[in-house]
């Protein structure tokens, strides 16, 4: 059995979380930001050292390929290392350094697979600095062209084309050039269900339905001690009513509904004036694509009803909206199986979070592994996972690639 070194991959995790580090323990590399630059430069050079064939396509997508002894399409694993601006140590970069120490550890054992191996990191995967999320592996698999990709823009009005050229990463290859044979991300669960539960390996089988939504109410700004409550067009008022609504809306669905109100500003934001703008989101969520639009038009209902009553004007724009993804049922069955034969214990499970696998699920056979987050904590710089943990899930995708690559 080809043996992951603990002490190689956290290195590379300590390592890399220097870059953009923030205070907490955390890590701040917005994707395309000056900090993203010099992650990307890292782990390029780990790849270069590596004897990894590195390419960078038109999205600024990186992979990196460890040929194989026979030309056939690659085992691919791989997932991010953009951040959110308070994001922790393990997100996406886990995942991506975990297929580094599969790498490391094939060369230190002097070991050829049949297929290429090819690890992999994807350009703004969260979505934080630029919509949609998961862009780089959207465009890699043929849903979302490169101008339009180009086009989004940060809320200063930078654009992904520009930040690309400025950083130096905006590559000469086609995206989705390569064409995996089978694609598994590592990653962590990101969720409490593996801590509470004690259970080591989740088994994901599939990933919600996302819907991104961005609203601006325009209301009328007036005097907070003399307009009477009869007579205010309150914005803020609309946005508040949303977020009450959605939150009531996810209890009465039930099942895997999630609503969040994750942003919101108001204009002029003073303590003493009747709000004339706000400008909020609305992140739906479920595994069930048919109740992911029930939950939608709901929200977009309540949103009508209610600017007619407070006399507010209110215009939407989608940020994000994918459809929920069903992996792979027999690559799904070899994790499990992997998982198993190393004494680990399971669970299957929906992943309530995107990922680029969801994407790469267009392209090739995909599946995905989960450790657990302590407390499930995620997104936030006291995200944490047991070093045990790390190692195991490290091994079950190292396994897992090593039967894939022997593929013909």
């Amino acid at each position: 059995m080809l043996l992951i070194d603990e002490d190689r991959l956290f290195g590379a995790l300590g390592e890399l979380a220097e870059i953009g580090a923030i205070e907490g323990g955390g890590c701040a590399r917005l994707a395309l930001s000056d900090e993203d630059k010099a992650g990307r430069d890292r782990v390029v050079d780990w790849m270069r050292a590596l004897g990894l064939d590195v390419r960078v396509d038109a999205i600024g997508n990186v992979i990196g390929v460890r040929a194989g002894t026979e030309n056939l399409a690659p085992v691919m694993t791989g997932s991010h290392i953009d951040t959110v601006r308070t994001g922790g140590r393990y997100d996406g970069n886990y995942g991506v350094l975990a297929g580094l120490e599969v790498v490391r550890a094939l060369n230190a054992a002097r070991i050829m697979t049949r297929r290429p191996i090819a690890v992999a990191f994807f350009t703004n995967e969260e979505g934080a600095r630029f919509q949609p999320d998961m862009m780089g592996s959207l465009v890699y698999a043929g849903g979302l062209g490169l101008n339009e990709a180009y086009a989004a823009i940060d809320k200063d009005g930078c654009s992904v084309g520009d930040e690309l050229r400025r950083i130096g990463y905006l590559g000469p290859a086609r995206p989705g050039a390569l064409r995996p044979h089978a694609f598994v991300e590592l990653h962590i669960e990101q969720g409490p269900i593996l801590d509470e539960e004690k259970v080591r390996i989740g088994v994901v089988e599939s990933v919600q339905g996302i819907s991104w939504t961005e609203y601006t109410v325009t209301g009328v700004s007036n005097h907070a001690g003399t307009t009477p409550m009869r007579l205010r067009r309150d914005a803020g008022y609309l946005a508040a009513s949303v977020n009450l609504f959605a939150r009531r809306l996810a209890h009465e669905m039930g099942g895997d509904q999630v609503a969040t109100i994750g942003a919101l500003s108001l204009r002029p934001n003073l303590i003493n004036v009747v709000p004339n703008q706000a400008v909020f989101t609305v992140d739906l969520r479920n595994t069930d694509e048919e109740k992911l639009k029930q939950a939608e038009a709901k929200v977009a209902a309540h949103i009508d009803e209610a600017a007619k009553e407070e006399r507010v004007e209110v215009a939407s724009k989608t940020l994000a909206r994918f459809e929920p993804v069903i992996f792979e049922a027999a690559l799904v069955d070899r994790v499990e199986h992997h998982a198993q034969a190393l004494g680990l214990s399971t669970r299957r499970m929906p992943s309530g979070a995107g990922h680029d696998a969801q994407m790469m699920q267009r392209l090739c056979p995909t599946a995905m592994i989960f450790v657990p987050s302590v407390a499930g904590l995620s997104h936030n710089v006291k995200e944490h996972t047991e070093a045990a943990d790390l190692l195991a899930g490290a091994q079950v995708l190292a396994n897992l690639m090593v039967e894939l690559a022997s593929e013909v």
